[in-house]
């Protein structure tokens, strides 16, 4: 298969708003040991994307500096060692950066087969999302079938996922959403009920949805004020997962209720983890979710497609929070 020597990308000019985000052409990258070369044509649009955007979110040190942290696409090129792809593989991949682009190189342990039944602008939507609903929800959340979860932000491309994934894995799901037409979304996923965080108290809802009880682990996105509130709506021995700052990094808490509920706070962030660590979430995922992509049972929810070079466009779609689901950009062959 030929390779060009160039490719089209969208690059960040300078930290700003999504006007920043400029069409490039840029040297194609070569995989190197361990690594595949990916022909991209789709890459899927997530929150860390706008933050290194703004400055706020700089790529780990060896990444590409061109923002996109999942792809889908043919392979093209193995590198030295690999073994366990083929060219002409039909894959979705985690990458570290470089995903705004017509070439991604990625390390193979970090690819997964797109799933029968699925395109590549829905491969592109599953490895960032599924990847961290995967290790947060099951790995340091450790949720059981038979427990309940609530989703702050059930109506985003990380909600839509944690809602079907621990449904079909035989848990309750509670949601809060900022509208009435996103949490009917959520329950139409499976979400046992939804919460409008604008107009209700979260709270409250949940106590009364669970007969006073509450849930035994929480995905928030938010952080800030909403961390003195889940601990409110955890049981004993119930677990806090932090994803995301959305709300801000500080809260003040009482620290009581954290040792007399025997309560877990954990969190973690996905970029800056060894490609050993992703390898390990990339083989539970195959093991356990794939099947139920395949199956039909789980479904990227798709909000919107954008040519790659309207990727500001995107970006401005998901800075309006007006989306239920992933927003991902096609990216078409272009000049040698």
């Amino acid at each position: 298969m030929s390779i060009p020597a160039k490719m089209n990308a969208v690059e960040i000019s300078a930290p700003g708003g999504p006007e920043v985000l400029v069409p490039c052409r840029r040297p194609v990258p070569a995989a190197q040991a361990g690594e595949v070369l990916i022909r991209v044509t789709a890459a899927g649009v997530n929150r860390p994307d706008l933050m290194q955007r703004e400055g706020s979110y700089p790529p780990p040190p060896g990444a590409s500096d061109i923002p996109g942290l999942e792809v889908a696409g043919e392979v093209v090129a193995l590198g030295a060692g690999v073994e366990s792809l083929a060219v002409g593989d039909r894959i979705c991949a985690l990458v570290s950066g470089g995903g705004y682009a017509q070439y991604c190189s990625a390390p193979a342990p970090q690819c997964l087969a797109i799933p029968e039944g699925l395109d590549e602008a829905q491969g592109a939507a599953l490895p960032e999302t599924f990847f961290t609903v995967w290790t947060n929800v099951f790995d340091r959340g450790a949720l059981r079938p038979g427990e309940r979860l609530l989703v702050h932000g059930g109506s985003s491309g990380i909600g839509t996922t944690a809602i079907q994934l621990a449904r079909a894995l035989g848990s309750t799901v509670y949601a809060t959403a900022g509208s009435e037409e996103k949490c009917a979304a959520c329950r139409s996923l499976g979400a046992a009920d939804a919460f409008n965080y604008r107009e209700e108290d979260f709270v409250a809802r949940l106590r009364e949805a669970t007969g006073g009880t509450g849930v035994d682990v929480i995905l928030d996105m938010v952080g800030g004020d909403y961390l003195a509130r889940n601990l409110k709506c955890l049981v004993p021995g119930g677990r806090l997962v932090l994803i995301a700052l959305l709300g801000g990094a500080r809260s003040e808490i009482n620290l009581a209720p954290v040792m007399m509920k025997r309560l877990t706070l954990t969190g973690s962030t996905l970029r800056p983890r060894s490609v050993a660590e992703k390898a390990a979430i990339a083989a539970a995922l195959a093991e356990r979710v794939w099947p139920l992509l395949a199956a039909g049972r789980v479904r990227p929810v798709m909000h919107a497609t954008f040519p790659l070079e309207a990727a500001a466009d995107a970006h401005r779609l998901m800075e309006s929070s007006a989306h239920i689901g992933k927003i991902v950009l096609e990216v078409a062959p272009g000049q040698a």
